[in-house]
């Protein structure tokens, strides 16, 4: 017991003292993560507003397989990007794997999904709100995505959030892309891992208050968008 305390008091003094490597390890699942959401929503986004306005075939089918990728074990993602970068994969030439872009694509695609899904329950109710007057107002295909995207703002950045948090606690298909090297492409969840198998518990109890304080802050912008939602403030 008086380890486990003795590791917890020296977690939380990195913490507080800003540990060069708690900083640095942080600092990269923060970029790796972003700019993954980034790519994410730019993909996600529209496809959901095109998915909630316009009627074509397979558009069942397409939100059918959306909704089930919502639960493709993250592993298996990081397995089929590892053979498609690998030297003999149809990307090998582009020296990818292993790299931060390699851990990047895996996140986009765990995410997209999520994301898309999530956005997309959200603008086609605000589509049945607004379908008899963008109708009436003669507007383009693209002015009512843009509408919708607009007017939906809230909900999109809610389903953002909730790509991210799950991006930033995703630890197997990371492993798997990006190798855990240290000052390259290691991230606070596979830190994790690897200090917890190496005895080091102090640093890994810091990674792990940095990744909840996250997980924490991100679920309180949820929150707290929903009640402005709910409330008509924004």
């Amino acid at each position: 017991m008086s380890e486990l305390w003795e590791g917890i008091t020296r977690a939380i003094w990195l913490v507080v003292t800003l540990d060069a490597d708690l900083v640095e390890i942080t600092l990269r699942s923060l970029r790796v993560t972003l700019s993954a959401l980034v790519v994410a929503s730019l993909i996600a986004l529209p496809l959901a507003a095109v998915l909630a306005v316009r009627r074509f075939w397979l558009r069942r089918a397409t939100i059918a397989v959306l909704n089930a990728l919502m639960g493709l074990p993250p592993v298996v993602v990081g397995l089929l990007v590892y053979v498609v970068l690998s030297r003999d994969g149809p990307l090998g030439v582009l020296g990818l794997l292993f790299t931060p872009t390699a851990m990047i694509i895996a996140q986009v695609i765990i995410i997209v999904p999520l994301i898309a899904s999530i956005a997309h329950q959200s603008l086609r109710e605000l589509w049945s709100d607004y379908h008899d007057l963008l109708i009436s107002l003669h507007t383009s295909q693209f002015q009512r995505i843009c509408t919708l995207l607009w007017d939906g703002r809230r909900a999109l950045l809610t389903a953002a959030l909730a790509g991210f948090g799950r991006a930033i606690g995703e630890v197997g298909a990371i492993m798997v892309v990006g190798g855990n090297i240290d000052h390259h492409t290691r991230v606070l969840t596979t830190a994790i891992a690897l200090e917890t198998g190496k005895g080091e518990f102090a640093l890994a109890l810091g990674l792990g208050f940095v990744l909840i304080g996250l997980a924490v802050a991100v679920n309180l912008c949820i929150h707290w968008l929903g009640q402005t939602e709910r409330t008509g403030r924004w």
